[in-house]
Order: C-alpha cells, then structure tokens, then sequence
C-alpha cells in the first residue's frame, strides 16, 4: 500500500471519528476531510469534482424545496389532526395511524422534513390527551426510518445508491423494497403497540376534546394546497417514469421545486431557499470527496478484493455480508457516510467477478436505513426528533431509546435477510 494510500486512510479515519463523536457539526468536519484530500494532492480538484454526485444533490435540493412550499399550506397538522379523530381520541389507534402517516410520508418526502412537520402537532395531541410524548415520537422516528426505505427518494442512502447505479430506477426501488417494508412496519407497529399499550391510557373526556379540533382550520392557503399536490404528484409520476424518459432523478425533482415557484410566485422563493438544508448538502459533498481519495488510491478496491476473499465470491454470502454489516454500522455511525464508502466498494466487486451486484445494492439499502433504527445516532432523523423533544423538555435518552429500537431493528433484519434469500435466490 502506498503512503498516498495511508494518509488518505488517515484522514478518512480521523474524519469520520470527529463525525462520530459530534465534538464539531458534521458538515464542517467532512469539508474539512474532503479539503484535506485535495490540500495534500491525494485528489486534484478535477478528480474532487467528478467524485461530487450531483444527482444525489439536485434530488435532495429539489425535494427540499417542493416540501418547503407545501408545508406552508397546513396540510401536514391536517393530516394529524384528521388521523387523531379517526382514531376516536383513542391513545393506541392515534400512535398507529401517526406512524402510518409518517412512514408513508417518509416514502415520498425525506425523513428529516417528516419528523419536523409531525412532531409538533404529536406534542400538542399528547399534551391535550395528558399523555407522555415519548411512545408517539419513538415510534415514529421508527416508521420515519422503515417508510424511507420503501422508494428511491425517501432516504438519503437509497438516493445515493440510485444516483451511482442509473438502471436501479423509482419503479425498481418501489417493486423491491416496498412489499417487505409493509410487513416490517405492520409488525413493527404491533410490537409497539405492545410495549407501550399500558402508558397510552387516558380518560373519555380527553379523549371528547380531540373530536373537538377542527383540522380544517390548520389549511392555511388552499390555492397553495391545490396547487401544491398538483406538482408534487407530478412529480412522483415523473420518478415513476423516469427511466422511460431518460431523465435523471435530480432532473425530475428541480423541474417539479422550480414549477412550483413558477405558479406561486417569487415572494416563496426566498422562504424555500432558506428551508433548504445546505449543512446536510455540504455534508454530502464534503464526503463524496472525502471517499475519493480512497478510491483513487486503491483502498475501495482492495477492501472490496478482501470482502470477495471472505466470502468466496458468493453472491449470496456477500450480499448477508453487506446486510448485516450495514446495519450493524449504520445504528452507530450515520448511514450516510458508511453508503457513501460502500457504494464504490460494491462497484468494485463487480469489476472483480461478482456478476449479479442487484441483490447486494438491496441488501445496503435495506441494512443502511432500517438500520438506522437501532440508536438514537443511527439516523439523522433520531437526532433531530430527539433534540426537538428536548426544547419541550422532554428526555429522549441513548439508553432508553436503544432498549425499545434495537430489538426492533434486529427483527427487521432477519426478515429482511430472509427477504433477500428468497427472493433473489430461490425464487
């Protein structure tokens, strides 16, 4: 190995060990890896540039963007509001119609803009139902995480291995992973219901309040909710059909964020722009380059001949492989940058004699974000609920949390690897 190879694996390591001990805020961390590798010439610009996908940064900008607007409608409290009638007032069937609406959310929308619009409105139904929140955010930081691994754009590992693998379209993302996720959240959701049945009790008078709440009041701007779900199912049908017409997926979702912007006005273009998470895309880039180094110095490459070594370049092995390491890692360390160091190294097992790489690409998606499930760290999601139920004063703790989600994690990957084992290579 060559001292080029060392030093970009010194790096990496100690980047991704400050990303992992949030000592500094992750997007100045990783841009300083990435500026790293290109300071100390183990990457030139030229070659930083190329690594930076930006596929992945025009899907995650152009979602922002279409959800920014759409927000501003009311029609997320709606949503809650009208699940908590549903629902009769009653504590269990309002916890799963939350996580339902989450999950499904999560599918279409990213899971960080879908924990932020429905957990407020969870705050105020448990406090009227005088209720502890932390089962209700728990479970749905759980279906954020499992709904998000249903379809290409709802997390940010299955964009990027969309993005770096152009025939792994919306439709094969959907026809995929969508039918074991429904089982996996059916019986995660039961298993919630079950841990958590005896603390959701309340009385039938709390319960008569809920039916009071009018959610018809929380639509702020019909025009804008029209015109709103007009573009964004547009845009769903155009991932749908983005492989027939040979767009990229970034492509579809900028066209739709900018249509939008067209037929409202400008005065939502300063407010979307600034919704837009620019520390999670210069985190993203930062990393794209950040792991260029490695692949341009070989590590990619050699890591992924020692993982074809291992086990014996056996498609089924190696895709258990990737499944259960991924979501070993991703409860730990964010899934985010563990993809972005796999994809390259399952590329590479490609070139090295692994012909069908399809059920290893399921098997990163499917591990990187279900498991992100099993800390409080594992997602960016957990994060974000977690600090916004501490300005409520509420405690999510490490702990506490792991105790609850790990189990559930764990079950979700024996399904899945029975999944992957069936369907890819019995069937």
């Amino acid at each position: 190995m060559t001292n080029q190879a060392l030093f970009a694996i010194g790096i990496f390591l100690v980047t991704y060990a400050f990303i992992i001990s949030e000592k500094l805020h992750r997007t100045i961390v990783a841009m300083s890896g990435g500026i790293l590798m290109v300071l100390f010439g183990i990457v030139t610009q030229e070659q930083a540039i190329h690594h930076i996908d930006f596929n992945t940064l025009g899907l995650l900008i152009g979602m922002m963007i279409l959800v920014a607007v759409t927000a501003q409608t009311g029609v997320f409290k709606y949503l809650a509001i009208r699940a908590a009638k549903l629902a009769k007032g009653k504590p269990i069937r309002i916890l799963v119609y939350l996580s339902i609406i989450t999950a499904v959310a999560s599918a279409f929308l990213d899971n960080v803009t879908t924990v932020l619009l429905i957990v407020p409105v969870t705050f105020s139904i448990a406090r009227q139902l005088k209720l502890n929140p932390i089962p209700f955010l728990i479970s749905e930081i759980i279906a954020s995480n499992t709904g998000g691994t249903a379809t290409l754009i709802g997390d940010p590992p299955n964009i990027m291995i969309g993005s770096s693998v152009p025939e792994l379209d919306f439709m094969a993302f959907l026809l995929n992973l969508s039918p074991i996720i429904v089982i996996i959240l059916a019986l995660t959701i039961l298993c919630l219901v079950l841990i958590y049945r005896k603390q959701l009790q309340t009385s039938p008078e709390l319960s008569a309040k809920i039916m009071q709440l009018n959610e018809r009041d929380e639509i702020t701007d019909t025009t804008l909710l029209k015109k709103s779900l007009t573009v964004m199912a547009l845009t769903i049908i155009g991932f749908m059909l983005h492989g027939a017409l040979h767009l990229e997926s970034a492509t579809i979702a900028l066209t739709g964020a900018f249509l939008l912007l067209l037929i409202t006005g400008e005065h939502y273009l300063e407010d979307a722009i600034s919704k837009v998470e620019w520390n999670t895309i210069f985190f993203f880039i930062g990393l794209f380059v950040l792991v260029s180094g490695l692949v341009e110095t070989g590590v990619i490459a050699e890591l992924a001949s020692q993982a074809i070594n291992l086990t014996g370049g056996d498609s089924l092995n190696t895709s258990l492989l990737i499944l259960w390491l991924s979501a070993i890692a991703s409860a730990f360390v964010d899934n985010i940058p563990f993809v972005a160091t796999m994809i390259p190294m399952i590329k590479e097992m490609g070139a090295l004699g692994i012909t069908n790489l399809e059920p290893l690409w399921w098997s990163l998606a499917l591990g990187a974000c279900l498991g992100g499930n099993g800390t409080l760290i594992g997602a960016s999601a957990n994060v974000i609920v977690a600090g916004l139920a501490a300005k409520e004063g509420e405690h999510i703790g490490f702990v506490s949390f792991m105790k609850v989600a790990f189990p559930l994690m764990i079950m979700s990957i024996v399904i899945s690897h029975l999944y992957i084992y069936l369907r890819y290579f019995v069937w």
